[in-house]
């Protein structure tokens, strides 16, 4: 089943890191990001600009309302996000412990994810069906064959949108 893990923290104290500190904190998640890619079970991963380069738009009237930065005033912003494959929740939540490790502080969210996509939807039958058969498969949600970076065309083997 594929699960979104959602990652929270305190902007400001993340954009207060120095170079250094960030570097060794994403040094630390590749490190995750790499057990997982070589499992086949990481989908994609983004880490996303602070709320300042963010837009809203408010659909409440005709026409939506577009607002620069976000709509919610939160003690801790939406950081980043991970689409992985695992077998049920509690193999989600040791994915999870796995990346609070590298990244203290803040807090991960933990969600199933439905896929929408008919292409989406086959691809992840059959990424079932090679695990089932105790293969494995790198070509997960747009990351090709040995890991490399995910495939940005949007074409069959491209990510979610």
């Amino acid at each position: 089943m594929l699960y979104a893990i959602l990652c929270y923290h305190d902007e400001a104290t993340v954009c207060a890191w120095s170079k250094d500190h960030d570097d060794a904190v994403m040094e630390k998640l590749a490190v995750v990001q790499e057990k997982l890619t070589k499992q086949g079970r990481l989908g994609p991963v983004a880490r996303l600009l602070p709320t300042t380069a963010a837009t809203t738009v408010r659909k409440e009237g005709d026409p939506p309302l577009v607002l620069d930065g976000p709509f919610a005033e939160t003690k801790e912003q939406l950081l980043g996000f991970y689409i992985i494959d695992a077998k049920d929740l509690d193999d989600a939540l040791a994915v999870a412990r796995d990346l609070g490790e590298a990244n203290p502080g803040g807090s991960y969210e933990i969600r199933p994810v439905g896929v929408f996509r008919q292409q989406d939807q086959q691809q992840a039958v059959r990424l079932a069906q090679r695990r089932a058969m105790g293969g494995e498969d790198r070509l997960f949600l747009g990351l090709r064959k040995g890991g490399g970076e995910p495939d940005r065309t949007g074409g069959e083997s491209g990510g979610q949108r």
